[in-house]
């Protein structure tokens, strides 16, 4: 087998491979040996088949079968003798012309094909010293864990009936017709639903129009839906309400005891606390560990500087790009109303894939170098996470992990990546500072990542910039995927041709 680079342009490759006809032919005359005692023709016993008669029959399709076991085999072990990694599948090449075809098929010509890859630059790493994270610490009080207890007993809440007017904490039970422009519109109507004043479950100004009604009242209630409301076609419009009250009744006093501990399925009020304070503590802390991890991000995407696989940004850039549409079609904005262009938000997104792609693969070469594993049981628990989400496809997921090639990158690599976060802080200087719910939950001036966002409120640019920022997986899973797949290839010359003639 002759390998000859053919391109070396930056991160680029170009491989041409060629397999000499006498080599082709010899492995395609170890496979007919192997075949003589195992093939059944009329006229012949068995074993005792000519060679020269197999080939005739079967090998052209033998044939066939090889040469797409070498393009599907070979590349992999080139890459690895060259000591390169591509970023995606390399993309395979070989002829298309049907007498070239032929006469490869009937081991006449040399087999010749060309692999065009990108490969993942070389990263020296860098020593980690010079890294310093502030890690924000909520101090959970006893006054908020009683308050997100009675949050959360409002589902046990018991209600009673009364006669009077309809107070701010009152729960209405009714039926409602709504209408925009005199037509019913859907999603608009319900009978018996039940509301209590002040939840904030309706749109803003609905149930301040309930306070004072009484049970057997008809009334009407003229709101305006918000601006940003999620379906475009009711969004800013004016909408009436025909409503008929069924109902009113006051709620029952909460006392945080042993009893209400007991209606929320907990053995004692210490217990519960103890169990709503490790929520509150592990929701806070979630978010201080995506602030920890930001920053370390930024002070990474600040030391290493290299060429990134414009393959592998493409793909990033054409996920999030997808998304960023796909929000603004459903908010029903465009760019304009974002103040920017989509030719500028262009240009910014493609710099959060870029940063994105360049801080997976410097986490992977980090991991890596590190020895970081993924056990088979993480794996299991990610699966199973998975699975939870899309209840009633279970089957479909599983067939799709098991069958797909790379797909269980997708699973390994957040896992793989936080991992990596958890040896930095292992190595960095990680100074804790006490600060309050509200200081930690703040959104930051700029975007999640550090870098100017293209628009300011969006919906869309936000759920953009926590997927760059958050996490940088991305690059990681690609090379992976790409590792574990099959290059991408045409089928083997004419190899529909080949199995009719051995038929």
């Amino acid at each position: 087998m002759q390998v000859t680079e053919t391109l070396a342009e930056g991160l680029k490759r170009e491989i041409k491979v060629i397999i000499p006809k006498q080599d082709m032919e010899a492995q395609l005359n170890v496979r007919l040996a192997d075949a003589k005692d195992k093939v059944r023709i009329n006229g012949f016993r068995p074993g005792k088949v000519p060679v020269g008669h197999l080939k005739k029959m079967y090998g052209k399709s033998i044939m066939a079968e090889l040469v797409n076991e070498i393009v599907r085999d070979r590349p992999s072990q080139i890459l690895s003798e060259r000591g390169e990694k591509s970023a995606t599948q390399p993309s395979v090449a070989m002829t298309e012309d049907e007498s070239e075809a032929d006469k490869i098929l009937n081991a006449q010509a040399d087999f010749e094909f060309t692999l065009s890859y990108e490969v993942i630059p070389p990263i020296e790493l860098k020593a980690t010293d010079s890294l310093t994270v502030t890690r924000e610490v909520v101090e959970v009080s006893e006054d908020e864990v009683n308050e997100q207890i009675l949050k959360i007993a409002e589902s046990a809440r018991t209600y009673e009936a009364k006669q009077g007017e309809a107070q701010d904490g009152d729960r209405v039970t009714m039926n409602y017709l709504g209408k925009v422009d005199g037509e019913a519109f859907d999603g608009g109507a319900a009978e018996d639903a039940e509301l209590v004043i002040g939840s904030g479950r309706f749109i803003p100004g609905f149930e301040e129009q309930l306070v004072g009604i009484k049970a057997g009242d008809e009334k009407q209630i003229i709101v305006t839906f918000p601006t940003e409301y999620p379906a475009a076609e009711l969004a800013g419009k004016e909408a009436t309400f025909d409503i008929t009250v069924k109902e009113v009744a006051a709620p029952a006093e909460l006392e945080i005891n042993d009893d209400l501990a007991s209606k929320l399925g907990i053995e004692s009020v210490d217990r519960l606390k103890e169990v709503v304070r490790g929520q509150i503590e592990s929701q806070y802390g979630n978010v201080t560990r995506q602030k920890v991890k930001r920053q370390i991000l930024d002070q990474l995407d600040e030391i290493y500087k290299f060429e990134t696989p414009q393959t592998l940004v493409d793909a990033e850039f054409d996920n999030i790009w997808r998304q960023i549409n796909t929000d603004l079609q459903q908010s029903g904005k465009t760019f304009e109303d974002e103040e920017t262009t989509e030719e500028e938000a262009r240009v910014e997104y493609r710099k959060l894939a870029e940063r994105r792609v360049r801080l997976g693969l410097v986490l992977s070469e980090i991991g890596e170098k590190a020895g970081v594993e993924v056990t088979e049981e993480e794996m299991q628990r990610a699966l199973y996470a998975q699975l939870q989400q899309f209840p009633g496809q279970q089957k479909e997921i599983l067939d799709f992990f098991r069958n797909t090639p790379g797909a269980s990158a997708s699973l390994r690599a957040p896992i793989f990546e936080e991992k990596v976060i958890d040896k930095l802080l292992s190595e960095i200087n990680v100074t804790d500072k006490t600060v309050t719910k509200e200081e930690l939950m703040a959104e930051e001036e700029e975007g999640a990542d550090g870098a100017d966002k293209p628009a300011k409120k969006a919906s869309s640019k936000k759920k953009a910039a926590k997927a760059e920022a958050d996490t940088a997986e991305t690059a990681e899973a690609a090379s992976e995927s790409a590792e574990a797949a099959a290059p991408k290839k045409k089928a083997a010359p004419k190899k529909k041709a080949a199995e009719d003639s051995a038929e």
